[in-house]
């Protein structure tokens, strides 16, 4: 199977606080939102609650870290599938740093990944810590952003 040089994603984002009425002031207003995608559940969000935010939903910069975490995953398990490598359980407690730029404007400046990773054959260990590299490599979220992405993975035979 032929893999396309492009792919195209759509979705709709409406911003549910305005409900709770207008952006009368910075202080007064909900940042409450709704993201959609065809055929799937919406999800609801929010601004971090440094910016005011509802602490109950998720926020953009936990999205980025959850986008950033689950593409590593599943391009280490994918390549893990193909060398034949039996993978058992995988986790991850991502974590991002966000500062003043020195252009004045604020944004990541690293993101580190802490994978946990369980595999079946010792015989198999040194590949599948190799791999993770591979993942980095591959991974089309961490190619698209202009931050660090680190990993620091653990394999362990179980």
């Amino acid at each position: 199977m032929a893999i396309k040089s492009e792919h195209h994603y759509t979705g709709s984002i409406v911003w549910t606080g305005a409900s709770a009425g207008p952006t009368k002031t910075y202080q007064s207003y909900s940042r409450a939102w709704r993201m959609e995608f065809a055929g799937k559940p919406p999800f609801a969000g929010s601004a971090d609650p440094a910016f005011r935010g509802d602490p109950a939903l998720h926020n953009p910069e936990e999205l980025l870290l959850a986008a950033l975490a689950s593409c590593h995953m599943l391009s280490y398990l994918a390549l893990c599938s193909l060398k034949r490598i039996e993978v058992t359980s995988y986790s991850d407690k991502p974590e991002g740093t966000m500062k003043r730029l020195a252009n004045g404007q604020t944004g990541f400046v690293l993101v580190k990944l802490y994978p946990k990773v369980t595999i079946a054959d010792a015989a198999k260990l040194d590949l599948a810590r190799a791999l993770h590299h591979d993942a980095h490599a591959e991974c089309y979220i961490a190619n698209s952003v202009n931050f660090p992405v680190e990993n620091e993975p653990t394999v362990i035979v179980g």
